[in-house]
């Protein structure tokens, strides 16, 4: 937005008096928290709104305003805020203990969940986060390997540790962003996502790649989508060469399918990353995989096969309150049915969603596979129908600029006053418990935001 169109706009100024709560809390944090904020994410003009509230596909803010979530817990939630049976379990632990700094058998059930689920989880780390999570799979992979490069791709998001905050959103030529070693940046290749054929030259040509890292169903769940069959010749180079092959699945795991993306194309990878719902909305992470790479954090393991043991420690891995919070989820969503609903409903909101961009004369696009829901807001004016709008179709490089129209942190603002809040995506993801009436609701305020937006000299095409 630029200073003119903030100034003068009734979306900014219906907000702000929407949120006068938020707006005060926003000016505390702000000679507190670095641009007031604990997240990126949560950046916002004019402030972001504090939430004190939510239950099943709604959340309040400190204003009283009622909001329909595809924030989701940052996809965490699949089954909603506040789940009954995930609140118990996590209500029954506080009162027995929340550190033991002692082993607990909620750890025990908590892996062997993982293990059923998970195809390639023959063994099991927990950890506290799903950056800490990647981190040690890629440290594993080099112990394992015994190389030093680790190929990922542009775009692709796998948390804020040195070795993947460039050529995420920024630093697309490899460069090191600040704070980050040029020596760890030497050694990371950052690979096309839609060029299948420039990423297997780049596996063959080389002899010291230990891993290649990458989100199975494509950049931020599917934004800049990426096709099975990629992934599969992806597993089978990476197979040919004794490369080790990991799937972030923080976002994907549990949530594509019981056993994430991996169970839903049939595709094993050596390592994956987990966390989001494998804590149930609560901090945990896990790295699971092969037992032999495992083995690498084994005390006896490492000792017979003559290799040095990979310290890890964690004050918080696998705590007991996130163990039970875990196990209660991942019990409830074993046998597939949250996974399908939430991935129907996403679905059937975007149905509800394209006919209006067509209506409103907008050539932008709600979109997404599973349980995503993304708005195209087409900043380059591509031609294109909402109708049969097919993301896959466009470069990676579109994809990522899909969401920068000028008027996309409006767009944000106008839905809130109506009711509705996603990411800055702009976009989401459904949980179990969102219902028709939400889904109501939603394409009522997708329309409104697009009227408003209009009044305001917004979208002209």
């Amino acid at each position: 937005m630029s200073d003119e169109s903030r100034t003068n706009s009734k979306i900014v100024t219906a907000y702000r008096e929407r949120t006068a709560k938020s707006r005060a809390l926003a000016a505390r944090a702000r000679k507190l928290l670095p641009s007031g904020i604990v997240h990126d994410s949560r950046h916002l003009y004019p402030h972001p709104v504090y939430v004190n509230r939510a239950d099943g596909s709604r959340k309040w803010d400190v204003d009283g305003n009622e909001y329909v979530d595809y924030y989701g817990g940052h996809g965490a939630l699949l089954l909603g805020h506040c789940d009954p049976r995930v609140k118990e379990a996590s209500h029954r632990q506080l009162e027995l203990g929340t550190h033991y700094a002692a082993c607990h058998e909620l750890e025990i059930r908590w892996a062997e969940l993982v293990q059923q689920l998970v195809p390639c989880a023959e063994r099991v780390r927990f950890t506290s986060s799903g950056t800490e999570a990647n981190l040690m799979a890629l440290r594993l992979a080099r112990a394992y390997t015994g190389k030093s490069k680790l190929v990922r791709f542009r775009g692709h998001f796998h948390g804020w540790q040195d070795h993947v905050t460039f050529g995420c959103d920024s630093h697309f030529d490899g460069t090191p962003t600040p704070g980050v070693l040029a020596e760890i940046a030497d050694n990371v290749l950052i690979a096309p996502p839609d060029d299948l054929e420039a990423t297997l030259a780049l596996l063959a040509s080389r002899d010291d790649i230990a891993a290649v890292i990458l989100e199975p169903t494509g950049a931020s769940f599917g934004w800049a989508p990426m096709s099975r069959d990629f992934v599969a010749a992806l597993r089978e180079a990476t197979i040919e060469r004794g490369i080790v092959l990991i799937f972030d699945e923080v976002v994907t795991g549990f949530r594509i399918s019981p056993g994430g993306a991996q169970a839903h194309f049939a595709i094993t990878p050596d390592l994956t990353s987990l966390a989001k719902i494998l804590a149930g909305g609560l901090p945990g992470g896990a790295v699971v995989g092969r037992k032999e790479i495992l083995d690498l954090l084994d005390f006896e393991q490492a000792e017979r096969s003559g290799r040095e043991k990979i310290q890890h420690q964690g004050t918080f891995n696998a705590n007991p309150v996130s163990a039970a919070t875990g196990i209660a989820c991942l019990e409830i969503i074993a046998d597939g049915e949250a996974c399908a609903t939430a991935t129907a409903q996403a679905q059937r909101l975007q149905s509800m969603i394209n006919p209006i961009f067509v209506e409103q004369a907008v050539p932008w696009a709600a979109f997404g596979d599973h349980s995503a829901v993304y708005f195209f807001t087409n900043p380059d004016a591509i031609d294109i129908d909402p109708m049969q709008f097919d993301a896959s179709a466009l470069d990676a490089k579109s994809l990522q600029t899909g969401g920068k129209h000028p008027a996309a942190g409006k767009f944000r603002l106008a839905l809130m006053l109506n009711g509705v809040d996603i990411s800055g995506r702009p976009g989401g993801s459904t949980s179990c418990k969102h219902s028709e009436q939400d889904l109501e609701r939603t394409a009522d305020a997708v329309r409104e935001a697009i009227v408003m937006l209009k009044e305001e000299g917004e979208l002209r095409y």
